[in-house]
């Protein structure tokens, strides 16, 4: 058997009741909801009662999603699976950061609150919208993005599957555009251009605030989003860099095979991360786990 690689969702996947299952059957992961509680009042509370207009405010989402996440990477492990590897999407790397112990579960969820609330900040202050791109390949996503202004590719999913951070004024204009080149976008609905120069306010803030944070060598490989390698170098510059660069999603998954992955598990909201990486790479196996019943039903 080869190596194994949880996985930690993002942002995009949050419902109401996301992780009671989990917070009432496994002690460790409630034990990751009382410390978020204990930091954040209330964050248990909006996992498993918040409506979907509170959940879907990126000053909430965040440590919510972290939350979910944690936890349930924790009662994965309480199960007795282990890990040789982690990558997270987006905000999900957060959580990767805690699960490897370079940061402890309350630095990082503090870290995880402070990156919510600069990057709603900043994307209330300098709006733009999202689209995903199907159906045409990644550089000819990037082709389309150079003729219009401010428009970035911001992550890459899939060979399939691109986002595309732009203004708002020009979403609609660089759909018809990529319909012209024979694929289809479809605009997300979130709250603003995530890991594209629309973020460069909040990775400032987040460069000050990460001045007092110290990190610790990991005690397993935690692929960065910017590099999709695993960290080395300057910690704190990777997490900064991260709100404003691509996603490199796609290149995650292929590194992490290359080194031996052949088992994915997908820890926290949802099962997105699960598709991607069987569009990405067939012959690996990829579960998702939000309840104990996923738990029960790991083949590994």
């Amino acid at each position: 058997m080869g190596k194994i690689a949880f996985v930690f969702s993002g942002q995009g996947a949050q419902y109401s009741g996301m992780g009671k299952e989990l917070y009432e059957a496994s002690p460790a992961a409630r034990a990751v909801y009382d410390m978020a509680d204990s930091v954040r009042e209330g964050t248990s509370k909006q996992c498993f009662e918040g409506s979907a207009e509170e959940l879907g405010r990126t000053v909430n989402t965040q440590p919510c999603v972290f939350t979910a996440d944690l936890a349930a990477a924790r009662a994965v492990l309480e199960k007795g699976i282990t890990p040789d590897c982690v990558a997270g999407f987006s905000l999900g790397e957060i959580a990767a950061l805690a699960f490897s112990k370079m940061l402890t579960d309350e630095e990082a969820f503090r870290l995880v609150c402070k990156r919510g609330e600069l990057m709603d900040k900043a994307a209330a202050e300098n709006p733009g919208a999202m689209a995903a791109v199907m159906k045409i390949t990644p550089r000819q996503v990037e082709k389309i993005c150079e003729k219009f202004d401010k428009t970035y590719p911001v992550n890459y999913n899939s060979p399939a599957q691109t986002v595309v951070a732009t203004t708002s004024a020009d979403a609609e204009a660089f759909c018809e555009a990529v319909k012209k080149e024979g694929g289809k976008a479809k605009l997300l609905a979130v709250s603003g251009a995530f890991h594209s120069p629309f973020m460069s306010q909040a990775a400032e803030g987040l460069a000050e605030y990460l001045e007092n944070v110290d990190f610790s060598e990991p005690e397993l490989p935690v692929y960065s989003d910017v590099t999709a390698k695993p960290y080395e170098g300057d910690y704190r510059a990777l997490v900064r860099a991260q709100v404003e660069s691509p996603v490199r999603w796609q290149s995650i998954i292929e590194n992490m095979a290359a080194d031996g992955v052949d088992t994915f598990i997908e820890v926290g909201v949802g099962k997105t991360l699960t598709g991607l990486i069987k569009r990405i790479n067939a012959g690996v196996k990829a579960f998702k786990v939000e309840t104990p019943d996923d738990i029960a039903a790991l083949d590994i």
